[in-house]
């Protein structure tokens, strides 16, 4: 578990814009901007995945800070909720606004205490 990672800056590229659907799930929308952070592998052997809150509009890229990260229980991938440094996000929000994808797995949101 990479608790470790909160608080840091890092720099998503969003592949899945807000406002768009999945490529394969069609049926899958994305109420918030989801991508990647190139260079960091995760565990599943592509790069990191994160959700980025707290953004109104669909972006290409986006820097900010690492608020949570998402454990998946029954998969082998974490997800990292990124928001603008000055923003924070109870528990409840960030569950809320990734339920969208996070309902199909058996997850826990760990946020620095």
């Amino acid at each position: 578990m990479q608790s470790s990672v909160i608080g840091k800056i890092v720099t998503v590229t969003v592949d899945r814009p807000m406002g768009s659907y999945h490529p394969e799930h069609k049926d899958m929308y994305y109420p918030v901007n989801y991508g990647y952070i190139e260079g960091i592998i995760a565990p599943d052997g592509e790069e990191q995945d994160a959700y980025i809150l707290g953004v109104d509009k669909a972006v290409d890229k986006f820097t900010g800070k690492i608020i949570a990260v998402v454990h998946r229980i029954d998969d082998v991938e974490e997800k990292w909720v990124v928001a603008p440094e000055n923003m924070t996000f109870t528990k409840e929000e960030i569950n809320r606004q990734i339920y969208f994808q996070e309902q199909y797995f058996n997850t826990r949101v760990i946020v620095s205490e």
